[in-house]
């Protein structure tokens, strides 16, 4: 018995083609979400996947996606969930210091940890939520992470708006849109809240486990702002392969979240 197969099957040159009818191009500087199983079957993975996005971008371009490593937090916030709680102070005690040249990128998909690793690879100093970025910009989207400023005024994403830069979501929803974080540290709502985190980090050549005051973000209803984003906006669905892609503006996409949280969010 055969089964008709339903994947796309992708070269780099259907991925270039496919991101260039997207409106991709040359110079853009591009913060790439990305669920490469969606697209079918790309030969060569992430690689190629990577090589294509450099190749439409060029020189003056720059690829930017999440590297994050958000089990470098307290195991009290759940990140360690499937961990006993006796365990904890063992965890807290012993968590590797993130090390940006090291440290494995987590859930963030097989694309991002392969692009932190990329030749001429910047990546930014935050032990639990950090950037990597490739191309031009990339030096600056990533130097002076605050470690208190996650997502606000001086971060990789607010340096991204400066840039007027792009958004490319493949296979994945708003729900992995990072630069709705930026909306959220500028919106002024009555629920804003702060919470404590703790990273294990070098100090001084040494490792410490370091408590820091930061937002805290809640993405509950990205889901919904984005589904009224794309209404409101005409937002085209693309498709490359098998999975569907938006390509964004970020700076109009943030301006415009940021005023619906001020007057939706409690």
């Amino acid at each position: 018995m055969t089964t008709k197969e339903t994947r796309a099957l992708l070269t780099k040159e259907d991925l270039t083609k496919q991101f260039k009818d997207c409106g991709l191009k040359q110079g853009q500087t591009v913060m790439v979400h990305a669920s490469l199983s969606k697209l079918g079957f790309v030969i060569g993975g992430a690689e190629t996947f990577i090589r294509a996005l450099l190749e439409i971008v060029g020189a003056e371009g720059t690829l930017m996606m999440p590297s994050q490593t958000w089990k470098n937090l307290d195991p009290s916030t759940g990140v360690h969930w499937e961990e006993p709680a006796e365990w904890w102070p063992a965890i807290r005690e012993h968590w590797p210091a993130y090390d940006k040249e090291v440290t494995p990128a987590i859930g963030m998909g097989v694309v991002a940890e392969m692009l932190r690793k990329w030749p001429g690879a910047k990546r930014s100093d935050h032990p639990a939520r950090s950037v990597a970025a490739v191309g031009k910009h990339a030096a600056y989207l990533t130097q002076d992470h605050d470690l208190c400023n996650i997502f606000g005024e001086g971060s990789p994403l607010d340096k991204l708006y400066q840039l007027q830069g792009h958004v490319l979501l493949v296979g994945v929803g708003y729900d992995k849109n990072t630069s709705l974080h930026l909306a959220e540290t500028r919106a002024d709502f009555p629920g804003k809240k702060f919470s404590e985190e703790s990273s294990a980090m070098m100090v001084n050549g040494k490792r410490e486990w370091v408590t820091y005051r930061t937002q805290a973000v809640d993405d509950e209803d990205f889901v919904r702002l984005g589904q009224l984003y794309d209404n409101e906006k005409k937002v085209k669905l693309h498709k490359v392969g098998n999975a569907d892609v938006r390509f964004l503006e970020q700076r109009p996409l943030v301006d415009w979240a940021t005023a619906w949280m001020e007057r939706n969010r409690v």
